[in-house]
């Protein structure tokens, strides 16, 4: 997955289920639902507001918040619910705030800006709490909170580039709803060393000789540097220097992919050691990372989350078998290792098992990296009958870790600890390892996305009889 995309498209797992609905009728102007005084309910798993017309029906309402009563203009209707947009607010909420970004209810890159930062993660806790109670599942307490600054977060992203009919040549994200290109030139939620590339971006791309054979810009930060790499759709001899002298005057790392059916990657500039860093104990780890491989956006909340995955699954004996499923480029695997544990790490992509590999090398760690189809039940066996093997660790993409969770459910282990950027995907999948005698002990959201309905979250469970197990195939090993 190329860096600062999103992961892929999930399968329905029993969200509200308005991303997948059909799309319905735009409402014309002036349609009879125009101007109506609604008051709001609550707030849907996307951050809407939630209300109902007179006549019963739902709406599903952008920009509103529990409790306030705000004039709607419904901009699509549809058979079950209509969609609407704030046209004013009558009674505000009192956790309503001003939005950080000028660009708020244009850009669709951060849509709970009007809600306080402690009204979005009460929220996104609500949020874990209904998707895991839907199938039955209802841990004890509240779940625990990780969270950090709530602007100046994201290392990385990707931004579009489009040539309007004017001939003014745009930089930013998507609307909303919409495959309209919002032109920025400033957004809060990135580092400031790339906030502050994008006025430079905007009048070097308007320089170019052939803006429209750009196709995006990917932009990170790491402790290497600013690397920025440019999706060339067709080769251009002159941009190509003037996109170097353009790196070399910022001290930029620079890149791109070059072809539209079948595009090849190369360095425009010597090729960096990027990487980033993650702390365990007093040891500073190095966690190197190519274009293309996935690294999460928020960097402080990411050590928040490796925190607390190493404090749950403590104590560690030394020498005790862990697994880590869905390991990416290393950024548990590494600081488990780094505790003493023996840690086969699994991956589906062998290039990625390559740089899993050769990051517990450079780390000087003990560490096995393997390469399976995560889900194949016969891989998944093979992996789960390994004597001694007391926890797992899984931290799958979007459409979740369903396979696996069968399989732990047919083979259970002492401790399972399930880190996750879907909440619906995770409490389906929980939901088999419920069933099959698991109990939650502790959870946990990561507010890995501040001003956005996205959520990471974390669950650790435990199977009261697995211990024996592992204990007996422990002393076999």
């Amino acid at each position: 997955m190329g860096l600062g995309q999103r992961r892929p498209a999930r399968k329905s797992a029993g969200v509200s289920g308005l991303q997948t609905a059909k799309r319905g009728k735009k409402a014309a102007n002036g349609g009879g639902d125009q101007g109506a005084i609604l008051t709001i309910d609550g707030l849907a798993h996307d951050g809407r507001g939630v209300g109902r017309l007179g006549d019963g029906k739902t709406v599903f309402v952008d920009g509103a918040l529990p409790g306030e009563r705000v004039e709607i203009a419904v901009h699509r209707t549809r058979q079950r619910f209509d969609e609407a947009h704030v046209r004013e607010v009558v009674e505000a909420s009192p956790e309503r705030v001003t939005p950080p970004c000028a660009h708020y209810g244009t850009c669709g890159g951060c849509d709970l800006q009007h809600l306080s930062l402690d009204g979005q993660r009460r929220h996104k806790q609500a949020v874990l709490r209904e998707l895991l109670a839907r199938q039955g599942i209802a841990p004890d307490g509240e779940p625990e909170l990780l969270a950090e600054a709530g602007e100046g977060y994201r290392r990385r992203a990707r931004l579009g580039v489009k040539v309007d009919a004017d001939g003014r040549v745009l930089l930013g994200f998507r609307a909303r709803h919409s495959h309209r290109l919002v032109d920025l030139d400033d957004c809060p939620i990135l580092v400031p060393a790339l906030a502050a590339l994008l006025a430079p971006l905007h009048r070097h791309l308007a320089e170019l000789e052939a803006p429209r054979q750009v196709g995006h810009l990917e932009l990170s930060s790491s402790d290497a540097g600013v690397t920025l790499v440019i999706r060339q759709l067709r080769e251009h001899d002159g941009d190509t220097r003037r996109w170097c002298e353009f790196a070399l005057a910022r001290g930029l790392h620079l890149a791109r992919w070059v072809g539209r059916e079948s595009p090849t990657f190369e360095w425009l500039t010597p090729a960096p050691d990027l990487h980033a860093h993650l702390a365990v104990d007093e040891r500073s780890l190095r966690l190197g990372f190519a274009p293309g491989d996935f690294l999460q956006a928020n960097e402080a909340v990411n050590q928040r989350m490796v925190t607390e995955a190493l404090a749950w699954l403590s104590p560690l004996a030394p020498g005790e078998r862990v697994l880590d499923l869905f390991a990416g480029v290393g950024n548990f695997s590494l600081p488990l290792a780094a505790l003493g544990a023996e840690v086969t790490a699994v991956e589906g992509s062998p290039a990625m098992v390559e740089r899993l590999a050769d990051n517990a090398r450079r780390n000087a760690l003990e560490l096995t990296a393997r390469q399976a189809d995560l889900s194949r039940a016969e891989a998944l066996g093979t992996l789960l009958d390994v004597p001694g093997l007391r926890q797992v660790l899984l931290d799958p993409p979007r459409d979740g870790a369903e396979a696996v969770c069968r399989a732990l459910a047919e083979r259970p282990v002492p401790r399972v600890l399930y880190v996750s950027c879907d909440p619906a995907t995770l409490a389906r999948d929980a939901a088999h390892l419920v069933r099959a005698g698991y109990v939650i002990q502790r959870w946990a959201v990561a507010d890995m996305f501040a001003h956005t309905a996205h959520l990471e979250s974390m669950l650790l469970l435990e199977h009261p009889d697995a211990g024996q197990r592992g204990e007996g195939a422990s002393s076999d090993g």
